[in-house]
């Protein structure tokens, strides 16, 4: 069973609106596991999924003050665009209530 972390960014954030929601999974998933993994922890219905990979990016790396820098590449990414079935939800960006806007 893998685990699959929720994204928060305003691309993410519209895209819920769509019932399309963003994951950041594990490399070596792939798509029949991220669906069941979302399935189970969430209690929803997948409908699609999309995946993608980002590869890392190189960056320079000083070993201190006087020596010699190097480069180093940070690791690959994976991201998952799960689609839900019409009539689920995840309620993974919560909006504050009539209730909670009145005692602000």
């Amino acid at each position: 069973m893998i685990s699959v972390i929720p994204s928060m960014s305003e691309k993410a954030y519209s895209q819920s609106k769509k019932n399309t929601y963003l994951f950041n999974v594990p490399c070596d998933a792939n798509k029949s596991q991220i669906t069941d993994a979302v399935e189970k922890q969430f209690s929803v219905k997948v409908k699609d999924v999309k995946t993608l990979v980002r590869k890392g990016k190189t960056v320079r790396v000083s070993r201190g003050k006087n020596r010699y820098p190097v480069t180093a590449v940070r690791k690959d990414t994976k991201k998952a665009y799960v689609l839900l079935e019409d009539g689920n939800s995840i309620k993974v960006f919560d909006e504050p209530t009539e209730k909670e806007k009145e005692n602000k």
